[in-house]
């Protein structure tokens, strides 16, 4: 079951710091070395000098960490941020604009208690690499805090528990920041123990899947292991549980984006070697020439909604694939990944990582793509190349051009559901819930 908990939050205090917006920034993962740049200029008191602090001439290994604990102690010291006097539940709208149309999400910040993955019901759906998780493991070590929120979805055909939130912030004024998207980010506490109590026991009954934050969850388990390593933990300690912002997967502002693939380190190929290379698992088509096609090959995609259509970009002679997986194709899949479920092999991820990339293409060490969310990012990928310096994915760019490029469609929230329930991973990036989570808005501390 979900074991959700409200808790005091250290939250910016706006007669010190005047705009939530200014002290607010994206999640850590997606900032890159120009924005982290602008968010320290941005504010002296700004999240990103926490959740991304960066190397100063003369740091030691480790001083990095030591300094966004630093921060978060002179804040609170100085008032710049302060406990909430009473424990509170925090509802979180984000309201943005797609395709014309004004969407919010509704979905609230809770303390959620940490179970190891199977051996309860929360579930992840995508893979986790070391690297991560252990630089997040530093920082929580040295701040003693959940710096960031972790992204869950559950299943609430009703949205009972949050209307039930709801209801208790009716005719309330939020703290409110717009991020550099221009997403308008909107946080309510919610006090009155009655809705908290009727929230907590409607979710009791649910099952949570981590749309994103995979690396954090685990660290928080690491954490809370070392705890319990040094000395048995009380049940009730804030260390046995992580922030979590849940977000019914009914809600109708639950959006699901795709993440497209701009490949780093494989070898020149022009659209007649990658064509022979897919055979007879693939039925392809010449699609046109220059990045300017890739809205309108999209477009075809997304109205065909086949996983196992997807489109390539070749560099070497300026030309696009359309490449749709025939029958042998699926068979292939069938055969090769026989403990993988139906759902995990039909999506277009699993079948570009564990088949098209390895296997047709040759490359047996996959090199790590640079992840672009929109098709005007897949434009200017292809018209400017990438970029040196580490990339908003956290990649280091090669100053070079993009010798394939691959558009491919994204999983939806039943694949996620159904491959987690089966203790299945994704590849890494196969969802994009947009918009991401804003940082700063809430610190969770994890001592008493």
């Amino acid at each position: 079951m979900a074991d959700i908990q409200s808790f005091r939050a250290y939250r910016y205090d706006m007669s010190h710091v005047g705009n939530l917006s200014d002290v607010c920034a994206p999640p850590y993962d997606v900032i890159n070395t120009e924005m982290q740049t602008e968010l320290y200029k941005r504010h002296p008191a700004n999240i990103v000098r926490v959740i991304l602090n960066r190397q100063e001439p003369g740091d030691h290994e480790g001083d990095h960490y030591k300094r966004s604990a630093k921060f978060i102690r002179t804040w609170l010291r100085e008032g710049v941020m302060a406990q909430d006097p009473k424990a509170a539940i925090y509802v979180y709208h984000q309201v943005f604009e797609l395709n014309g149309e004004q969407v919010t999400r509704r979905g609230f910040i809770s303390r959620v208690k940490l179970e190891a993955f199977g051996e309860g019901r929360i579930y992840p759906h995508e893979q986790t690499h070391s690297k991560a998780k252990q630089d997040r493991l530093n920082l929580t070590r040295a701040t003693g805090c959940n710096t960031s929120q972790i992204f869950a979805i559950y299943g609430d055909e009703e949205n009972k528990t949050q209307e039930c939130l709801e209801a208790a912030i009716e005719d309330r004024t939020p703290h409110q920041a717009t991020d550099e998207y221009g997403v308008v980010h909107q946080l309510w506490p919610v006090t009155d123990p009655s809705a908290i109590a009727n929230a907590s026991s409607l979710m009791a009954s649910k099952a949570l899947y981590i749309a994103d934050g995979h690396h954090r969850y685990e660290t928080a388990l690491n954490y809370q292991k070392e705890l319990n390593a040094e000395n048995p933990l009380p049940a009730d300690h804030p260390a046995n549980y992580v922030s979590m912002c849940c977000i019914s997967m009914n809600d109708p502002g639950m959006i699901v984006l795709p993440t497209h693939r701009l490949w780093r380190g494989v070898p020149v190929m022009d659209s007649a070697t990658l064509i022979a290379k897919l055979g007879s698992v693939f039925d392809c088509t010449l699609a046109g020439k220059g990045a300017a096609q890739a809205e309108g090959i999209w477009e075809k995609i997304m109205v065909d909604d086949i996983q196992g259509q997807m489109a390539f970009y070749c560099a070497e002679d300026d030309q696009w694939v359309l490449a749709k997986m025939n029958a042998s194709g699926a068979e292939m899949m069938a055969e090769r990944l026989a403990d993988q479920t139906e759902a995990w092999r039909e999506l277009g991820v699993s079948i570009l990582h564990e088949l098209v990339m390895p296997d047709l293409l040759g490359l047996k060490e996959t090199p790590t793509p640079k992840y672009v969310r929109s098709i005007e990012e897949v434009v200017d990928g292809i018209s400017h190349g990438d970029a040196a310096g580490r990339d908003a994915t956290g990649q280091e760019g090669t100053a070079g051009r993009f010798e394939l490029v691959t558009i491919v469609m994204p999983a939806t929230i039943d694949h996620v559901r159904l491959i987690s329930e089966a203790g299945e991973r994704m590849p890494a990036k196969s969802t994009y819930f947009y918009p991401k989570l804003l940082s700063g808005l809430i610190v969770n501390p994890l001592s008493r």
